[in-house]
């Protein structure tokens, strides 16, 4: 995974709330383990028209050619409630999302974030109505938008974005710790490491 160090980019102004991760990529469009062609199935049902052919819904504001390259994403209280499935993070990274700012998140949503590449702050409904349609800064090391509004986020989560690092990546840089961990506990507690006998 790539590391994040800074992003400038326009945001897209999602400012609804209650976004659930169903809203966020439907089941009907989750045909695959891959994390892989989500990105098609975003928003699928509000950015796409009802009918067969997958038109595109003008009045959706990911359709908008203002936001194309977009890779800031506003939205309103509660953003990835609902189920947990990490197909919306998927989809939402393979689109091209790097960050996302709400006032709140769903827990499960906010941590599948950090796991794969996606920066979630949280800011007041205050601050994210100052953020209007022209590019943002926003730079992770030291925490900042614009170098006017600070955020925070976990000295472990901010580690884990900024060396672009997963939960198994995280892990084996501990290999030896976890190694000389086991050797002295092999030590004290010998039984535990008995095999079975045939």
């Amino acid at each position: 995974m790539e590391g994040f160090k800074k992003i400038i980019s326009k945001a897209i102004p999602l400012l609804r709330i209650n976004v659930n991760t169903d809203a966020i990529i439907p089941s009907r469009e989750m045909k695959q383990v891959s994390k892989q062609g989500l990105s098609r199935g975003l928003f699928a049902g509000w950015r796409y028209k009802l009918n067969q052919r997958r038109e595109p819904n003008p009045d959706f504001i990911l359709n908008d050619t203002a936001y194309k390259d977009a890779q800031i994403l506003l939205s309103g209280d509660n953003f990835g409630c609902g189920s947990s499935r990490e197909h919306a993070v998927w989809a939402l990274h393979e689109y091209g999302i790097r960050v996302i700012i709400a006032p709140s998140f769903g827990d499960i949503f906010y941590k599948n974030c950090i796991r794969n590449g996606i920066l979630p702050i949280l800011l007041s409904e205050q601050d994210i109505s100052q953020l209007s349609d022209n590019e943002h800064k926003i730079t992770l090391d030291n925490q900042m938008i614009n170098d006017e509004i600070s955020f925070e986020i976990a000295p472990a989560d901010k580690k884990m974005l900024v060396d672009g690092l997963d939960d198994i990546e995280l892990n084996l840089k501990h290999t030896s710790d976890i190694r000389l961990w086991e050797n002295n506990d092999r030590m004290k507690r010998p039984w535990a490491y008995l095999s079975k006998l045939k």
